[in-house]
């Protein structure tokens, strides 16, 4: 028997919520650090890290992303040989990527002088040598092996086991660095180790809650009886298994975590484009600060990005396409309302308030007023279709055009407009992060328009195919 399809709105709140909750928990990074007594040079380390978190989220995105599909099929299947095959082959991809962590984290730790430059102020790398190998070991000790519990728990479609991990983390986050900041008083160091420790409590609830589902599940199929594809898909031996499975698991992690790449990728060029500058250290902080209030802007449009993919793909999968365009259609008219009436108005009001108390330096607080109340909202309205587009593409199994946009909005656009506009600015006596904020904005603007005309192009050809009316879900039918 078959249950109803949930709308896309019924699947997206829980998730906005707990996005949002999460994000907002797991940001106190900056806020912390503002206490410290030299805020500004805390602040620039923690952002100069920036691009080594997005390598651990790519990694682990990318590798939850495969398994998680994997062991989905393997579930459907009722194949219990292909879902050990698949733990043990993530679990050795787990090992690596902590191992290769680990020697970053050494690396860091021993070469961060080198790494950073002249130009940057010794008080930003000695902070920088503290806080992000501390935050590496984290994620290759603790971070990557919650991989396959949590894996495990999306496969049997717990979600809200999911949400709670992820506010496991967020809460165990706040309360930690409160104790390693105020009472030990570990300094930067205290608020890196809180990051790594809060993950081990979430760790801890996936395993124990993957645990609990598999042994259900085993219970249930020795009652029942295990089963088998009536029509095996290529590549799956005789008996269930995959004839390759390490390239199985790559092939789909690594278009995954290439976009996350890129991201990063970004966040490393811009820090050092502004390193480049006289008084860099105000700037690097400035944007630290609007790289995360984006994200935390952004965060309810992730989250309906990530429902986007299973409610497409069910849809599209029964062959109704008017339903995938109207699902569409509400979460980008809605992602605007959302932006102009929630976001703008938070962050008018919000900005000088915000900026005065993360901020410790005149010229920091300056350019935090300007990048949370006019860069942050334009940067969420320019940044929401891509975000929604990508996952829509994926639904219909075309992985392809979100990496092509990602290389296009990355390296070909965003990073050179960047640093066109940092060098205008400075040319005109202004700081260089007014301009390279209106860059990266402008490219971003580009690729979203792009990328919305793609998907409707898509549409269009999907209801051609159909024999449907020719208008798509975003032209409003």
């Amino acid at each position: 028997m078959t249950t109803q399809a949930k709308s896309l709105l019924q699947l997206s709140w829980p998730l906005v919520i707990s996005f949002t909750a999460r994000s907002l928990l797991t940001s106190i990074d900056l806020p912390y650090a503002s206490r410290l007594p030299d805020a500004d040079a805390a602040l620039a380390a923690i952002g100069l890290s920036f691009p080594l978190e997005f390598a651990f989220i790519a990694c682990w995105v990318g590798t939850s992303a495969a398994l998680t599909s994997h062991l989905s099929r393997a579930m459907g299947e009722r194949c219990e040989r292909r879902i050990e095959q698949l733990r043990r082959t993530t679990l050795g991809i787990v090992v690596a990527l902590a191992a290769l962590f680990l020697a970053l984290a050494t690396g860091i730790a021993l070469f961060a002088d080198a790494l950073l430059g002249d130009r940057v102020s010794p008080a930003v790398v000695s902070n920088f040598r503290v806080y992000a190998p501390v935050l590496l070991a984290g994620v290759a000790l603790v971070g990557f092996w919650s991989t396959i519990p949590d894996s495990i728990v999306k496969a049997h479609h717990d979600t809200r086991s999911t949400m709670i991990a992820g506010l496991i983390t967020g809460v165990g986050n706040l309360l930690l660095n409160t104790l390693f900041l105020f009472v030990f008083e570990l300094g930067i160091f205290g608020i890196a180790l809180a990051t790594g420790l809060a993950r081990a409590g979430s760790l801890s609830y996936a395993l124990w809650r993957a645990h609990r589902l598999e042994e259900a599940r085993r219970t249930r199929w020795a009652k029942e009886g295990e089963g088998a594809a009536a029509s095996p898909s290529a590549g799956v031996r005789a008996d269930g298994c995959l004839e390759r499975p390490l390239r199985a698991l790559l092939a789909l992690a690594v278009p995954s975590a290439l976009t996350f790449v890129l991201m990063g990728s970004e966040n490393f060029a811009v820090n050092w484009i502004l390193a480049r500058y006289p008084e860099a250290t105000a700037s690097i902080a400035a944007y630290a600060i609007y790289h995360r209030a984006v994200l935390l802007a952004l965060m309810p449009i992730i989250a309906t990005g990530v429902a986007v993919l299973p409610f497409a793909a069910r849809h599209l999968g029964e062959g109704n396409l008017p339903e995938v365009e109207r699902g569409l259609r509400q979460a980008f008219v809605l992602s605007v309302v959302y932006i102009l009436c929630v976001v703008f108005p938070l962050c008018l009001g919000g900005g000088a308030a915000l900026a005065d108390f993360l901020a410790e330096g005149a010229a920091t607080r300056g350019l935090v007023r300007f990048a949370v109340r006019y860069a942050v909202p334009l940067g969420a309205l320019a940044a929401f279709p891509f975000v929604l587009c990508r996952p829509a593409f994926e639904a219909v199994q075309r992985g392809t055009p979100g990496l092509l946009m990602a290389l296009l909005r990355y390296l070909v656009l965003s990073v050179p407009l960047g640093l066109f506009g940092a060098h205008i600015a400075r040319q005109r006596g202004l700081d260089p992060f007014y301009g390279l904020a209106f860059g990266l904005i402008g490219g971003t603007a580009v690729v979203s328009l792009a990328f919305t005309g793609w998907l409707m192009h898509l549409f269009l050809d999907l209801r051609r195919r159909a024999g449907s009316p020719a208008h798509t879900a975003l032209e409003g039918g």
